[in-house]
């Protein structure tokens, strides 16, 4: 009898012992391939030799300092590469212990800006409807997704939402990629005018969406034109990358892709890959510069900001994808997993979209592909595909509330950087197996 609240009280949930690569083994010897990276996370794989060796020599060396005594080395040497990788006009970082912490940073960064600026009128945070960004209050209520939101509204601040750029859901018959990204866009102008451009102070979008659509992209300039809504009415522009960022995509930041450099990024999973807990937030120079010219400080912390041993982990990750250069075996095992997905699942009674970016990959299951009509949500599909997908020996993320919080069902993938075709090709056959077995 376990002494664990876990996140489904009376699952038999097999223990895991060890890990390998791209496997994943439990206590009785079976072995997965962890396709989905547990959450993303887990971007160089298991049992990486040069980050273990990182933890332990720094364990040797310095665990912990508090940093309102002290800085540390492999805080400030991450601080340098991931600032050297950074979009233009992003100078500084903070860090946290993971994404909700980011997130709930970047916003009170976002207010204390323009606090500091004279404008402390501006409170509103605009976001998007079936958006995921972190589970902590904050974040929960700039979260567009209905489920996760219900039971603790009474706790969650002020918000507003508009459509997302879903071009598989909404995009209408015969309308171009650029007309429907322009449509999307023009949501978010008419939403500041709605509440008033001198009350707004951000606009938060992940670049893919990941957990809540199942990784979603934009289409043509969609973010081109956020981008200029934002500078237009003078809104800050924080890009979620918690999960789409740090190489997942094919590049290191999503949003490299779509063209544009945000005011605030929050990055977590594959930054540290799991190795140990670590996000951040990457801050632009005008954003720095009004807290230093202002108050001085950053009015905001946690006791583990900074941790030697999650930042020395962090780096040799980082280093190991430079030196491996493993974005661009994403980029090409991308690529394959995208073919592979498509020519398993082009015709599938019940598959009707394949989308994403790089290894980040989603598949949503509808119970008619024509009319693109989702599973009644009481059938429980995606939970089906990721029970026949482990008796299989696979590891996959599955979510439900696709469309809208209830309604809806989608497998995420995201498996390691270092997979190789193979085995791509093993993880499609494991997955179709799974989604015949839970749809027949």
């Amino acid at each position: 009898m376990t002494r664990i609240l876990h996140r489904q009280i009376g699952m038999n949930l097999p223990t895991a012992v060890g890990g390998r690569g791209i496997y994943l083994f439990d206590q009785d010897g079976r072995s997965y391939i962890d396709a989905s990276g547990g959450a993303a996370v887990s971007c160089l794989g298991h049992g990486h030799p040069d980050v273990t060796a990182a933890i332990h020599a720094q364990a040797d060396r310095l665990a912990y300092a508090h940093t309102s005594f002290f800085t540390n080395d492999p805080a400030e040497a991450l601080a340098e590469r991931l600032i050297a990788g950074a979009p233009q006009g992003i100078s500084h970082v903070y860090f946290v212990s993971g994404g909700s912490e980011a997130v709930e940073a970047a916003l009170k960064m976002a207010r204390q800006y323009f606090v500091e600026l004279g404008q402390p009128q501006r409170r509103n945070i605009i976001a998007r409807r079936q958006s995921y960004h972190g589970n902590t209050l904050g974040a929960l209520a700039t979260g567009g997704n209905e489920m996760r939101r219900a039971q603790f509204r009474p706790l969650l601040i002020e918000t507003h939402h508009i459509a997302p750029c879903f071009a598989y859901r909404y995009q209408e018959p015969g309308e171009t990629d650029k007309g429907y990204a322009a449509r999307a866009a023009q949501a978010l102008e008419d939403k500041i005018l709605e509440l008033g451009a001198e009350t707004v102070l951000a606009f938060v979008a992940e670049p893919v969406v990941g957990a809540t659509a199942g990784a979603v992209p934009p289409v043509a300039d969609y973010f081109k034109h956020i981008r200029a809504i934002c500078d237009r009415y003078g809104i800050l522009l924080i890009l979620d990358e918690v999960m789409c960022g740090m190489g997942r995509t094919g590049t290191l930041h999503a949003s490299e892709q779509d063209g544009i450099a945000p005011d605030l990024m929050t990055i977590a999973k594959g930054l540290g890959g799991g190795y140990q807990p670590i996000g951040a937030v990457l801050l632009s120079e005008r954003i720095f510069k009004a807290f230093a010219d202002g108050s001085g400080a950053f009015q905001h912390g946690h006791t583990y900001i900074c941790h030697p041993m999650a930042c020395a982990a962090a780096l040799a990750v980082q280093e190991a994808i430079v030196r491996d250069d493993l974005l661009a075996n994403v980029r090409t095992m991308g690529a394959h997993l995208t073919r592979r997905l498509r020519e398993r699942f082009g015709n599938h009674a019940h598959v009707g979209d394949v989308r994403g970016r790089g290894l980040l990959m989603g598949v949503e299951l509808v119970e008619d592909r024509s009319m693109k009509t989702p599973f009644d949500p009481k059938r429980k599909v995606n939970a089906r595909v990721k029970q026949e997908a482990m008796a299989r020996g696979l590891v996959i993320y599955p979510g439900g509330g696709t469309i809208d919080g209830v309604r809806g069902d989608h497998v995420l993938l995201a498996p390691p950087f270092i997979i190789d075709q193979t085995a791509i090709d093993l993880v499609v056959e494991r997955l179709g197996d799974a989604i015949d077995a839970a749809t027949a």
